[in-house]
């Protein structure tokens, strides 16, 4: 409710009625945003009377309550450290709810709550609110309010809160290794045994199959970690489990354990392996059907038939089993699949990021000037939408009337915002910041440029290939070779061998399969894999999967995006000259005063750079009236307390010199010292008072102080660098001039970075590219190898394969070290597997039988098999020391 008396609170004249109203901290009353502001820790406050400022500005901390708030960027905590802000009681009520009612909307762009119900910030002022089992919520209006207190677990359990709408049972599912394979609806991929995903992007995240292979493996190992301790245990002589037990008790223990374990937790990989051999395309699921299930059947005769095998099958008397062999096995390719599927989840969560972008609804202007909210799917082209303050842009599109500034780093990535007017293009998925606009629609739904980069990030994303690529490969033939030696040792030994020749036959075979399981193989890329990751970590260098790995030592071009990559990604005063006659202390105050008062993005890093050089307190008292800003010119002020200034100057600008000369004030003497700023990419103003411009302000994003060397020692690996950036040529080529990088791409968009991966990948370049906004997710997902700068946006770290977490490009350089150290040691490792395979199967066969009279157990097999495996994973662990 307004108040209506004829004086304000203070007795002074009432302010002014206007559309946008704001809280007085001080008396409560609803004001107009006027000069009786001020500002305190960077906000805004706006107040009825001169009296009502006088007492803020004496005691803010009286009427502004500060909280707590982890900006963007920090995951927890614990992780980094938390700011302290003063949440501002601006409260927008002239417009209608966020749900199309007619009541006021509290919303508050910086304040430190969520509304539960429709997601938008408030601030603790908002008459919207209600405690809920001792916990107080906070709303943007009276509608809101009134859906949480009618059902409260509705929006605060996850498992009930209102949720898209599932994936269309129509819909086309595609394998990601093989993009051939298409059918309605999920399945397995003929190929290569992955389970195959939906070919669009959907908000809908199907987690049956990581959720099914999870709950095998956690079923897995309370069966095959109990089973393995048996079996290890009764190699020890003190604790002969045998002997303790009894050898059938033992022996049927170990059937009890492992038989879930392989015939049902292994089910899965079994289906897979038939499959692979009914359509002819072996992979790693034919070796682990082969072995697991040899090992499993030859152990399953061995309990049931004992006396139905050679004594050349008995060691100490004992019939040897492999069930361990089998329930591990299949316990560890189920921790691969999870891990896969874990991965396959990240890459997802980049595309449901992108898409949360966009509001779930828009508000509608109609002809009479009301305000409908509908859903997204219902904008057309042409519909006049309102856009709030904080809000995501819903389409793309053209401001018809209002300003604004837009948050665009998704598209440019750039750190500034870009002040909007009428006549202005915005674009979906960007980010309105303080003032409210209408805007037309132009282009919807997948029209859009957010649709574009989505569809562009799921292209790329699919194009991986996954870890067991290489393992694939190499069962292709060494399958059907394993299956052919085994038939050929057991023919040849049933016809030519000596007595009993069919036994002796049988257990060549069998020999032949367990020596083959592939658990060297397996083991070998993943285990280097995973300490390769491991050490890369200890670094700050994130890799999320055994692909990139592979390729960082083969990348021969490396794109790098300039804001947050090479730069700070945040604009900060490079320097403060001023005229031989003026005060520092004074024009310091002057700017101060000025910047606190502008919702400019360029403002807070003069505002911070005067703060830092001098308290307030040791800054000369100057007073500002009647505060202008003139959108994407500058702003002024009078002075209301001249002290210490020249004879009438009244008037302080600061802004750009253009618009300084438009008002007839002369820059000369400063020209020199503009043009030697702008060719460093500066960003260059004026500050004058009356009609003299007394200083010259720069501002730039400074460049990373570890910039310098990293491009010289990528340089020096022979790589080729190539700056592209949305930002304009000028800034990209003064910040390429400073580093020493030579090929330079301006002014492109997030499509063109996309398509300039996909040219240099048909030249046959290897390609890494470095950024870390929004608009590199395309590119990033496309290249080789994408690299996030840790302080980056969390959608271009999902997109990524390597994130740097300290955001140093001397990362890279060590993440290619690590590649080869890394690829080294997975060839030592499957050289291991590959010799041990090349000797041991032909051994296991009978090869050695008719010189030297030796056969190999099935124990002994066992026994090789296992050393191998303890090969290859002792040489991986060498990683663990590995200097970068």
């Amino acid at each position: 409710m307004q108040h209506q008396h004829q004086g304000d609170c203070c007795a002074h004249q009432p302010a002014q009625q206007n559309e946008k109203k704001y809280t007085d901290p001080v008396c409560g009353m609803q004001v107009a945003k006027s000069e009786k502001s001020t500002r305190f820790q960077g906000v805004a406050y706006y107040f009825c009377s001169p009296s009502c400022v006088s007492q803020f500005e004496a005691e803010p901390g009286r009427y502004v309550k500060t909280k707590k708030v982890i900006h963007l960027g920090q995951s927890s905590p614990a992780a980094s450290a938390v700011a302290t802000t003063t949440v501002a009681p601006e409260i927008a009520t002239g417009s209608k709810s966020c749900c199309g009612g007619s009541d006021a909307m509290q919303s508050d762009p910086q304040g430190a709550h969520t509304d539960p119900v429709c997601g938008m910030r408030v601030n603790a002022s908002s008459v919207h609110q209600t405690t809920h089992a001792g916990q107080p919520y906070y709303f943007c209006c009276a509608s809101c309010l009134q859906k949480f207190s009618q059902s409260p677990q509705r929006w605060l359990d996850p498992a009930q809160r209102p949720t898209a709408a599932a994936a269309d049972p129509g819909a086309v599912y595609m394998c990601p290794m093989d993009p051939e394979i298409e059918q309605i609806g999920p399945g397995i991929c003929p190929i290569c045994g992955m389970a195959l995903e939906p070919k669009e992007a959907s908000m809908h995240e199907d987690s049956s199959e990581l959720d099914d292979m999870t709950r095998r493996f956690r079923i897995s190992l309370l069966l095959a970690l109990p089973l393995l301790l048996l079996t290890m245990l009764d190699m020890v002589p003190a604790l002969s489990m045998h002997r303790l037990l009894g050898m059938q008790v033992f022996n049927w223990l170990q059937f009890a354990l492992a038989t879930p374990v392989v015939l049902w937790l292994g089910r899965p990989f079994f289906e897979r392996a038939l499959s692979s051999f009914q359509s002819r395309h072996l992979n790693m699921f034919s070796l682990i059907g082969v072995g697991t299930g040899s090992a499993y059947l030859f152990s399953l005769v061995a309990l049931i038939f004992p006396d139905s095998l050679p004594p050349a099958f008995r060691m100490d008397g004992m019939v040897p089993l492999y069930f361990e062999a089998a329930a591990v096995i299949i316990s560890l390719v189920l921790l691969g699949q999870v891990l896969e599927l874990r991965a396959r989840f990240q890459t997802s969560s980049a595309i449901k990021a992108l898409l949360s972008l966009t509001p779930a609804t828009a508000l509608r202007v109609l002809p009479d000037g009301s305000e409908q909210e509908v859903a997204l799917d219902q904008v057309q082209a042409g519909d006049v939408l309102r856009v709030k303050p904080g809000a995501h842009i819903p389409v793309d599109g053209k401001v018809q009337d209002g300003q604004s500034y837009v948050d665009e780093s998704m598209i440019t990535g750039e750190a500034a915002a870009q002040a909007k007017q009428a006549g202005d293009t915005v674009a979906a998925g960007t980010l309105n910041q303080q003032g409210s606009f209408t805007l037309r629609a132009e282009r919807v739904g997948r029209d859009t440029l957010l649709a574009g980069i989505i569809a562009m990030v799921n292209q790329a994303s699919r194009s991986r290939a996954p870890v067991q690529k290489l393992a694939d490969a190499v069962a292709g033939w060494f399958v059907p070779a394993v299956i052919f030696i085994a038939l050929a040792a057991f023919g040849l030994w049933a016809f030519f061998g000596p007595q009993p020749a069919l036994a002796n036959g049988l257990m060549a075979a069998v020999s032949v399969l367990i020596i083959a399981c592939p658990c060297a193989l397996g083991l070998a890329t993943p285990i280097s894999v995973t300490v390769g990751i491991g050490r890369g970590a200890s670094e700050g260098i994130l890799i999320k999967d055994a692909e990139a790995l592979q390729l960082l030592e083969r990348v021969d071009t490396l794109i790098i995006d300039k804001t947050g990559t090479l730069t700070e990604g945040k604009p900060r005063l490079q320097s403060f000259q001023i005229h031989p006659t003026a005060d520092r202390q004074q024009l310091l105050s002057l700017a101060l005063q000025l910047e606190r008062q502008s919702e400019h993005p360029l403002a807070q890093a003069i505002v911070q750079y005067a703060e830092s050089e001098h308290s307030a307190a040791s800054l000369p008292n100057v007073q500002l009236s009647q505060f202008e800003a003139v959108t994407g010119m500058g702003v002024r002020a009078k002075i209301a307390t001249p002290s210490g200034m020249q004879a009438g100057a009244q008037t302080v600008i600061l802004g750009k010199l253009s618009y300084l000369q438009s008002l007839g004030i002369d820059t000369t003497y400063w020209q020199h010292q503009a043009q030697l700023a702008q060719q460093q990419a500066h960003t260059v103003m004026g500050l004058a008072v009356g009609q003299q411009c007394l200083a010259l302000i720069s501002v730039a994003d400074s460049i990373k102080s570890s910039c310098q060397q990293a491009v010289a020692d990528l340089q020096a690996q022979g790589l080729r660098l190539i700056l592209m950036t949305g930002d304009n040529a000028a800034t990209a080529n003064a910040v390429a001039t400073q580093l020493g990088i030579r090929e330079v791409h301006a002014d492109v968009r997030p499509e063109d970075k996309f398509r300039m991966v996909q040219q240099l990948q048909a030249a046959g370049s290897v390609v890494a590219m470095a950024g870390d906004g929004i608009n590199d997710a395309p590119a990033l997902a496309q290249a080789n190898v994408g690299i996030a700068m840790g302080n980056g946006t969390d959608i271009a770290m999902q997109s990524a394969h390597v994130v740097l977490v300290k955001g140093d490009l001397r990362g890279i350089a060590k993440a290619r070290k690590l590649s080869k150290l890394s690829m080294r040691n997975i060839r030592q490792n499957l050289f291991f597997a590959f010799a041990y395979n090349l000797t041991g199967v032909p051994v296991a066969a009978g090869a050695l039988f008719p010189w030297l009279g030796i056969l190999l157990s099935p124990m002994i097999a066992s026994a090789a098999m296992s050393l191998s495996s303890v090969s290859v994973i002792t040489n991986a662990l060498r990683l663990r020391h590995a200097r970068l």
